[in-house]
């Protein structure tokens, strides 16, 4: 029985859908390490969280302050090296249910990967939406800019893994091919009929990988749970292109001192090669580099 072709519906559609690619005990042990992630965070001993109503980096917390007074939905860094659960998310990134499909999506090997983000996306405090937006192409972007943009390489593979059904990702199929319609650039940003527009419809255990660039949003409710894992990966070719896209979230402080000891050793072994590219990308400069996106 030949593989999936799952490259195929990335490139085609701007995403792909992978069912149950966690056993129920898997999504027992992940629940059990998000909830004591998400508790620490509610309750304010956890610095890095996505805070409410913020949508993108950064995340500046006012020292002192309680990360949490004003609501989140999100917590980052789930592989930081003082997170109590830390070992068990390590596991779940550098898996081969991860890495296999990624390897494909980016048609490379081990020594091709670099290490880049694993973060959790939770129940926010207040219902909050996300604005229609590519991840790293401005909404002030002419159509020629888009396209200019949109005809570089990807470089990395970018996943939500959820442990809840979750059908919070809103996106435009196939917009990672275009630049914007008329119709779309002049919307409204939250507008909730954008022609094409679908849910992605998640089961818990289900992943997607989709292309950061695509026409996407979020919708997240406040009385239904979630924990979905959000991630990415790199590809050794596109250092300089991703520096700003990872580096803007403050990993590099502290990536060094990820324990992968938790790890089996051929595992280990491609972590550590992983890490090392993204250790080569150097510090992220502010002032420089800048954001993103704002907002």
């Amino acid at each position: 029985m030949s593989k999936p072709n799952y490259l195929e519906s990335l490139e085609r559609d701007g995403f792909v859908l992978i069912p149950s690619v966690l056993t129920p005990a898997q999504i027992v042990t992940l629940r059990t390490a998000s909830k004591e992630t998400i508790d620490l965070a509610r309750s304010g001993n956890w610095a890095w969280v996505r805070t409410l109503p913020k949508q993108f980096p950064p995340w500046n917390i006012e020292p002192g302050a309680n990360p949490a007074a004003g609501g989140i939905w999100g917590v980052q860094f789930l592989m930081h090296p003082k997170l109590p659960n830390s070992p068990t998310f390590i596991k779940n990134y550098f898996s081969s249910a991860i890495i296999d499909v990624v390897e494909q999506l980016l048609e490379c090997e081990d020594e091709d990967l670099v290490m880049e983000l694993f973060n959790l996306l939770i129940r926010p405090d207040r219902d909050f939406e996300l604005r229609w937006h590519r991840d790293d192409i401005e909404a002030t972007a002419t159509a020629e800019e888009e396209l200019e943009r949109l005809k570089e390489p990807a470089w990395h593979a970018q996943w939500n893994l959820s442990l809840y059904d979750d059908d919070s990702l809103i996106v435009v199929p196939s917009s990672h091919k275009r630049a914007r319609t008329d119709v779309e650039r002049n919307a409204d940003p939250f507008a909730k009929d954008i022609p094409g527009e679908i849910k992605v419809q998640m089961k818990a255990g289900d992943v997607v990988f989709y292309n950061n660039n695509i026409l996407h949003r979020g919708a997240y409710v406040s009385s239904k749970e979630r924990m979905t894992l959000h991630g990415s990966m790199g590809h050794v070719g596109g250092s300089n292109l991703r520096a700003r896209n990872v580096l803007q979230h403050g990993i590099g402080e502290w990536v060094s001192d990820i324990d992968l000891s938790v790890l089996g050793e051929k595992d280990q072994k491609r972590a550590e090669g992983m890490r090392e590219r993204l250790l080569s990308m150097g510090q992220y400069d502010e002032k420089t580099m800048g954001y993103s996106l704002n907002g």
